[in-house]
């Protein structure tokens, strides 16, 4: 009966059949029935899948059973094998196909509209920048004009009102501002008219850094712009808040205006204000930028020329369209500034006169000596003295108070102590972070800074017996052929942490500002050998150690790429990848001089034969100078910070021997020393080199170039602009007059200062500079350097004897030639604007 019921292929269907509580049961399989037994063999998981139906077909079955017959059913499972047969993936994996399409394309929708939502930011940024541009380019008086008479929605209704309301240039002016668009003539090559107009009552500044390039001469150009940004960041700010226009700045000159586009009867009044407000504002930052910047930095000032008149202002098309000023009020104002003085506002007659009309007479001050301008002879000039509150009538320039300066020296030295700090603070960093990263040991982090903290570890290691001299011995004794200094280690430089995240502890710091104020307080009040050279030289010493660039390592890079990093740090000869051979450097040229007398060691030998005994006669200020300061970094108070510059016994010896290498390179006079250095020389860049091991000869090479590098930084104002030798070459002259007055020297530098200079350059300071060449790995600093040296050999010949005239002219009358000048305005009193 069960046969031929399912077709061939179907398999796993039991068929039980209750035949009056009797129990068989049957597989199909295809068209085959397969009887299994009696009893109910069906597999009970399958339970809830049973389907049960009568045998036969009856109209009323309970009236059967009731009769007493026998109803016959059949209970139909399926089986494992049907399960097995039928059971497919397919659903869910199509389920998830289209769950992983749609995912898809939600990502896609969400990643198209984060695109996008980026590329307006972007566009908007550039937007905004633009804006910005043209807002410091073009006064914003313009569009404010614009903006409040502005009312049609309808472009075409909007373009012909400005038609019949814009009368003159000067609306066209705003309108191309505002909109871009301009409705005049084609003319001369542009099919637009030129927007310019005349304004009659104006007042132009120029404000000039005097001395700005010879200190830039002997900065990083990254230093340069941070002191032109933020000098103009804050000339902008006090010209926002006093309604000054800003016209551009050319180099280290401001041009800014008052009075235009709208005329304005206080134009000078608050072109005065401004000029007075920058004044101050620039000495204030010049003296806080030095502590980040350097020697002379506090020292720059600016000069500062007014003057009122009509001038021709408008929009300059072009590929870089700019808003320009012309006239002969520029001209005027450019010529008020050149002839002006340091620290001093310098005002034209008519701008004089505009402030008297304002009744701002106790502003003035007339100028005692003639001006000679170009194009109008002798004018009549005038100081700006901004004093608010004071009334009064016309001062004179004799009733000026100067500034007390009594102090002024002192907080100079202060500053370049905060300069030295800084640029030590960032060496030990650089030591600490290697020293981390060599050590392979986690490094404890701050968790409010997220930045590396090294602490002071107790060491019982006596560090008199790594920086002392042995008994008998001198510093010249511990002079080396050659400096062993470390191999580069790849694997320390990928595991290195950013130096800037290290945090030094206070006692280290607090250490480090107490060691370099005691140094600098050991240097005499010498005209040349000072603190201040000293700061010269670090900063001379730190600027060629910067231009030497020293081999980055990647976190993925291969073992082929630590081969060539390795090969990059041997073209360097390992000076910049070891942070304690940069510190030791750095420490030298702060050291150097210190206690120097202010005479050569000739003349030291004979005043103090004791001390010449001790160091056998030789590089005798050289080795006092040492022997102090590192007798001072022993001292127990300094424990902190030795630790910190030195961890071990080779780092302490190796330091020793690069302070000892490197200070007693600045004595050029010892025959011996320059003999062994000559013979270095030729050994290591000489065609006929002698064949020696490879790392001797990087470490030779390494040797050299650290001792040619302070040699050239000692001696650094002779390779530097103009004024800047000037400078130290009057303080050198008046350290040997000096010397001389006081029966300490036999020759007048008079006598022979002329020629020496001359010699000095072609047989020392010239070949110095070609050597910083020949090594290599300086850079573009070398060629600077032979540049600068060259040209001021030129200038010494053409001018020399007139400047020895002028020197010796000026320690007669007891001034300076090349000394900044100093204003006669007082810096102290508050700027206060007074309401217009």
């Amino acid at each position: 009966y069960f046969n031929n019921l399912l077709p061939q292929g179907v398999e796993g269907i039991n068929v039980v059949m209750d035949a009056c509580e009797q129990y068989f049961t049957w597989e199909i399989q295809g068209s085959q029935a397969v009887f299994l037994g009696q009893d109910d063999q069906h597999d009970s998981k399958y339970e809830k899948y049973r389907f049960e139906s009568t045998f036969g077909n009856y109209d009323d079955t309970q009236r059967v059973q009731d009769a007493g017959a026998c109803v016959f059913t059949v209970n139909v499972y399926p089986t494992q094998t049907l399960e097995d047969e039928y059971r497919t993936a397919t659903p869910a994996i199509a389920t998830a196909l289209v769950a992983v399409v749609f995912a898809f394309m939600i990502a896609s929708f969400f990643a198209y509209d984060a695109y996008q939502r980026r590329r307006s930011e972007k566009v908007m940024a550039n937007a905004a920048r633009s804006n910005a541009v043209v807002t410091s380019l073009f006064p914003d008086m313009f569009r404010d004009k614009i903006l409040g008479n502005e009312s049609s929605t309808d472009e075409g209704s909007t373009k012909m009102k400005k038609k019949t309301y814009y009368a003159s240039d000067n609306r066209r002016i705003q309108d191309f501002l505002k909109t871009g668009d301009d409705d005049g003539e084609a003319v001369g090559g542009h099919h637009k008219k030129p927007m310019a107009d005349l304004f009659l009552e104006t007042t132009v500044i120029f404000a000039d850094v005097v001395g700005f390039t010879a200190w830039s001469s002997v900065r990083e150009p990254s230093q340069v712009f941070t002191l032109l940004e933020s000098l103009y960041a804050k000339f902008d700010e006090i010209a926002k808040r006093n309604r000054i226009f800003k016209v551009e700045t050319v180099g280290d000159c401001y041009v800014a205006v008052s009075g235009l586009p709208q005329p304005r009867q206080d134009h000078a009044i608050l072109m005065a204000r401004f000029a007075h407000a920058i004044r101050i504002a620039a000495n204030r930052l010049m003296k806080n930028l030095e502590v980040t910047l350097g020697p002379d930095t506090g020292d720059l000032q600016i000069r500062i020329g007014l003057h009122s008149g009509p001038v021709t202002a408008g929009v300059l098309r072009g590929e870089r369209a700019r808003f320009q000023l012309f006239g002969d009020t520029m001209n005027t104002t450019a010529r008020l500034e050149s002839t002006g003085q340091a620290n001093k506002i310098h005002i034209s007659k008519e701008t004089a006169e505009a402030l008297i009309a304002q009744n701002k007479q106790h502003w003035v001050v007339k100028r005692s000596d003639a001006v000679e301008i170009k194009g109008k002879g002798t004018v009549e000039t005038y100081w700006l003295n901004v004093k608010p509150g004071a009334h009064g009538s016309v001062g004179t320039a004799a009733s000026q108070e100067r500034p007390d300066i009594s102090a002024d020296g002192d907080l100079k030295k202060e500053r370049l102590i905060d300069w030295q700090v800084d640029v030590f603070t960032n060496l030990l960093k650089q030591i600490v972070s290697l020293r981390e990263a060599k050590n392979s040991k986690s490094p404890k982090r701050n968790s409010s800074t997220d930045s590396l903290e090294t602490t002071t570890k107790a060491v019982s290691v006596d560090n008199s017996k790594h920086f002392a001299l042995e008994a008998g011995k001198t510093c010249l004794d511990e002079v080396k052929e050659i400096i062993e200094l470390p191999e580069f280690d790849a694997r320390a430089a990928r595991k290195q942490q950013n130096p800037e995240d290290v945090v030094l502890s206070s006692e280290v710091l607090s250490q480090l500002r107490d060691y370099i104020s005691c140094i600098a307080h050991m240097y005499r009040e010498n005209a040349f050998h000072n603190f201040e050279h000293a700061c010269h030289v670090s900063m001379s010493v730190k600027k060629l150690l910067s231009r030497i660039v020293a081999p980055d390592i990647e976190e993925d890079e291969s073992h082929i790429k630590e081969k060539a990093a390795a090969a990059a740090h041997d073209h360097t000869y390992g000076i910049t990848s070891d942070p304690l051979t940069q510190f030791a450097v750095v420490f030298s040229a702060l050291i150097h001089d210190v206690d120097h007398v202010g005479v050569p060691n000739t003349q030291l030998a004979e005043e103090n034969p004791s001390l010449a005994a001790t160091f056998h006669e030789k590089s005798v200020a050289e080795q006092n100078s040492i022997v102090l300061s590192l007798d001072l970094l022993m001292d127990g108070c300094y424990s902190a910070l030795q630790n910190t510059i030195c961890e071990s016994k080779e780092e302490k010896a190796r330091f020793r021997q690069l302070v000892f290498q490197t200070v007693l390179a600045t004595d050029i006079a010892d025959k011996d020393l320059k003999t062994l250095r000559n013979a270095r020389w030729e050994n290591a860049f000489s065609t006929e080199a002698v064949e020696e091991d490879p790392r001797a000869s990087v470490n030779r090479k390494a040797t050299i170039v650290i001792e040619h590098l302070i040699q050239a930084s000692d001696v650094s104002h002779t390779m530097q602009h103009w004024h800047v030798y000037r400078r130290w070459n009057e303080a050198f002259f008046r350290e040997c007059y000096k010397a001389h007055e006081d029966g300490r020297a036999e020759k007048h530098p008079v006598d022979f200062w002329y020629q020496g200079e001359i010699g000095f350059f072609d047989f020392y300071i010239i070949p110095l500079a070609k050597k910083l060449k020949e090594c290599g790995v300086f850079g573009k600093s070398s060629d600077e350097y032979l540049n600068y040296a060259m040209q001021n050999r030129k200038e010494w010949e053409e001018r020399g004897q007139e400047v020895v005239a002028e020197m010796l002219e000026a320690i007669q009358t007891g001034s300076s030639h090349v000394e900044d000048a100093v204003g006669d305005l007082a810096e102290t009193e508050p700027f206060e604007e007074e309401p217009v």
